[in-house]
C-alpha cells in the first residue's frame, strides 16, 4: 500500500475509528491516545495489507484498546468523570448531553458487548465485519449484540 492511499483511506474512516473508541473507553483523551497508537501500527504494518480497510484498522485499534486495558488494569470509563459522558463526533456538546444516559449504560456493561454494539449500531458495521474485528466467529458476536441489548435494557428508563 503506498503512502497516499493509506493517508486517503484513513482520512475516510478516522471519524469512525475515534467514535468507536471513545465509545469504548468513555474518555475522548484516552481514544485519541489509542487512535494515535493505532494509526502508528497500521501504517508500520500498511504493506502486508490485504482486504478491507476499515476492518482491518478497526481490528488494530480494538487490540490497541484492549493492550491498553491489560496496562492499566481499571475499568473502561469512570461513570462520574464528565469524560465517560462525551460523544466523539461533530456537535459534541449537544450529543454529550443527549446521549448521556446511553453512554453511561455503555460503559456499564461488559467490554465485549460493548464493542459489538457500538461497531454495530454506531459505525454500521455488519456482523461479519465485526467477527473480524474482534477476532471471533460471526454467532459470538450476534450472541454479543443479543445480550448487550438485554444489559442496555436494564440501564436505560424507557
Amino acid at each position: 500500500m503506498t503512502r497516499e492511499r493509506f493517508i486517503s483511506e484513513v482520512r475516510a474512516c478516522q471519524g469512525q475509528l475515534r467514535r468507536f473508541l471513545a465509545s469504548l473507553c468513555g474518555d475522548t483523551a484516552l481514544a485519541d491516545d489509542i487512535a494515535q497508537e493505532a494509526l502508528v501500527r497500521a501504517y508500520v504494518a500498511s504493506g502486508r495489507f490485504i482486504g478491507n480497510f476499515k476492518a482491518w484498522l478497526f481490528r488494530i485499534a480494538y487490540n490497541c484498546f484492549i493492550d491498553n486495558l491489560r496496562r492499566v488494569r481499571q475499568p473502561a470509563a469512570d461513570l462520574d468523570a464528565p469524560e465517560a459522558l462525551h460523544v466523539a463526533g461533530g456537535e459534541e456538546s449537544d450529543a454529550s448531553f443527549k446521549h448521556e444516559e446511553l453512554q453511561r449504560a455503555l460503559a456499564r456493561i461488559p467490554e465485549k458487548e460493548r464493542t459489538a454494539i457500538v461497531l454495530h449500531y454506531f459505525e454500521d458495521l455488519p456482523v461479519k465485519e465485526i467477527a473480524t474485528v474482534m477476532d471471533i466467529p460471526s454467532g459470538t458476536v450476534k450472541y454479543y449484540l443479543s445480550v448487550g441489548r438485554d444489559h442496555l435494557k436494564q440501564y436505560i428508563r424507557l
